[in-house]
């Protein structure tokens, strides 16, 4: 069979592949970053299945290493028809109850639970329903930027360990076998607050909560923060955020941007102050 021939029976075979099918192969090559890949029953051709590191078998509490030769199986979670490759499991064929409940999960589905350990990236969350996670502290997981609206250095400042907590379905994280969770979605964004009440050309006051090489952030309410840009700053060249303010200062500011979009404040502070 030619290139082209090849080609359109690959295609032809990951066509008739669904998302929760389970797909039984042998492995064919380990990369060095743990990938495999495996060549699938019914299309011995070559290798049409991969196996991504965190898509590898926990049983052990760890994910498990596979040899090349080796038969597996594995769900099937995405197919690529780019590349013509299928994405494969082998954790959720190990836990077939908790793939099945995460899975019928829907954004914006509010799921309940106790905050079961807390990062340095995020916090887990034991689900009230589903089963539980065979590896990790709970079965829900809320990234740092999704505990709350506004900046948060540590977790530890928004939730406790044990404590009760509801947050809103974000999506299915197949890699990790977990509910992808914002608890900052749960309540008003004080953004929109802002944006509505707000026009370009108002005059607010902050205090500056951080420096960075394009300008200075200022919070103007709880839990929004605006950018004031280096050429913003002054009404001369600025080399440096901290030569004109530094954090903690409380500073006049005038709106020159509002991005709803992108939640996305822009300020001036060379606007806000009189001329000599």
């Amino acid at each position: 069979m030619g290139a082209a021939g090849d080609d359109q029976a690959s295609r032809a075979f990951l066509a008739t592949l669904r998302v929760g099918d389970v797909c039984r192969g042998t492995a064919t090559e380990v990369t060095s970053s743990r990938a495999v890949t495996v060549t699938l029953d019914g299309f011995p051709a070559r290798p049409l299945g991969t196996v991504g590191p965190l898509d590898l078998s926990w049983r052990g509490g760890a994910r498990a290493e596979v040899r090349a030769g080796q038969r597996i199986t594995a769900e099937v979670i995405a197919v690529d028809h780019g590349p013509g490759l299928a994405r494969l499991s082998m954790a959720a064929t190990e836990n077939p109850a908790l793939w099945a409940f995460l899975a019928a999960r829907r954004s914006g589905e509010m799921l309940s639970g106790t905050v079961a350990a807390i990062e340095r990236f995020g916090v887990f969350v034991a689900l009230d329903d589903g089963p539980r996670h065979p590896v990790l502290p709970g079965a829900g997981f809320v990234t740092v930027p999704d505990l709350s609206w506004r900046r948060v250095e540590d977790a530890s400042d928004v939730v406790r360990l044990g404590e009760r907590v509801t947050c809103a379905f974000l999506h299915f994280d197949t890699s990790n076998g977990e509910a992808r969770l914002s608890l900052r979605a749960t309540r008003p964004d004080p953004f929109l607050a802002v944006a509505d009440g707000t026009a370009v050309g108002a005059r607010l006051r902050g205090r500056v909560t951080k420096l960075a090489p394009i300008g200075a952030f200022v919070l103007v309410a709880e839990g929004v923060e605006g950018l004031v840009p280096l050429a913003e700053l002054a009404a001369g060249p600025v080399d440096a955020p901290e030569d004109v303010v530094l954090v903690g200062d409380e500073i006049p500011v005038v709106v020159t941007g509002i991005d709803r979009e992108r939640r996305a404040l822009t300020l001036s502070l060379r606007r806000a102050t009189p001329r000599p």
